[in-house]
């Protein structure tokens, strides 16, 4: 039985590297932005949206999770998405967290890039608030074209300022990594942040994982944990210190132990190995959940739990001094409690 309580882990001082703030939608903020822009989504209670909540594998999420967004239509209500998440977030005591967001999934349907980034970015100053500092990663949809890319990151880059970082993200098959290299040198050259979604048990797995880490050189890898399958591999991100962001929560919707034996094998293996909650209004759980989930299951010791957190704030895109700062806080925790 593990020594870890949900108390524990709900204090933690922790960063959340790997979030879709699409995927924070719950419900009740569903039916609410539906009626407040008479959008017909086909459900009129809250129990009726949770129904639909039903999923399977990657395809059958995604279909479920892009209508959805159909409810976003202006500034107020990113803002409203994204500060109910950073309200979340400050109960988790997430002290730092980086954002994903999916412009292409936005303008496509006729809501202007400016019209999404303005609201989400504010939410993240306002947050600070709270005491939780917030940045955005832009990223790809991996399904669109490499033009389409290549427009987004073009009207990213008027607010690289209100950007951290860019990501690439959704359907994963038949769409690898190297797909999108090249707006990966540019959004580098630019001096932007990049990770790539490697989404767990996918066809080509490795190969993509390949592709992520040695030819387009990215600074973490969302999911990964497939790595485990190749040695050199994993002695290639343990020596290069490079992140690797698992979601336990909905990596149980597709394995039922959630990536958990890997998490501990990468762990084992000095791998800076962390744990997000991916979608959470999606997978039944915030970050904390996440946390506990894993190490109920696992029987983690509290310094396996203290050392994914740990690399959470090492692996974030934050300076060193704000790096100490929370690893200070996380150390004065630790010894308190």
């Amino acid at each position: 039985m593990s020594e870890i309580t949900e108390q524990f882990t709900s204090g933690l001082p922790k960063a959340e590297l790997h979030l879709h703030i699409e995927g924070t939608l719950e419900p009740e903020l569903k039916l609410k932005l539906a009626k407040r822009n008479n959008v017909d989504i086909g459900q009129t209670t809250i129990e009726e949206v949770q129904k639909t909540y039903q999923y399977d594998d990657l395809a059958s999420f995604l279909n479920v999770y892009y209508p959805a967004m159909n409810v976003l239509q202006t500034e107020q209500d990113f803002y409203d998405l994204a500060f109910a998440y950073l309200s979340k977030a400050a109960q988790n005591n997430v002290r730092h967290v980086e954002i994903f967001f999916d412009p292409q999934a936005h303008t496509s349907r006729g809501i202007s890039f400016k019209t999404v980034i303005d609201g989400l970015y504010q939410a993240t100053v306002d947050a600070r608030a709270l005491n939780v500092e917030a940045a955005l990663i832009m990223c790809f949809l991996r399904d669109f074209s490499k033009e389409s890319a290549r427009k987004t990151l073009e009207e990213a880059l008027i607010y690289k300022d209100k950007i951290v970082g860019v990501g690439l993200d959704s359907d994963e098959h038949n769409n690898p990594p190297l797909k999108f290299a090249r707006q990966f040198e540019d959004a580098a050259a630019a001096g932007l942040h990049r990770t790539v979604h490697c989404d767990i048990d996918q066809k080509d797995s490795i190969e993509h994982i390949r592709q992520a880490l040695e030819i387009m050189e990215v600074e973490r890898l969302d999911h990964g944990t497939n790595i485990v399958e190749d040695p050199d591999l994993v002695n290639l991100v343990a020596k290069k210190q490079i992140g690797l962001t698992s979601c336990p929560l909905s990596n149980g919707f597709v394995s039922p132990e959630m990536k958990g034996k890997e998490v501990l094998e990468l762990l084992d293996q000095g791998v800076k190995v962390s744990i997000h909650s991916d979608d959470p209004a999606y997978f039944g759980g915030y970050i904390s959940d996440n946390y506990f989930a894993i190490a109920k299951k696992f029987n983690l010791s509290r310094e396996q739990v203290v050392q994914l957190a740990r690399n959470s704030f090492e692996t974030s895109w934050i300076s060193p001094e704000q790096k100490n700062i929370y690893l200070n806080e996380l150390s004065e925790y630790v010894k308190n409690n």
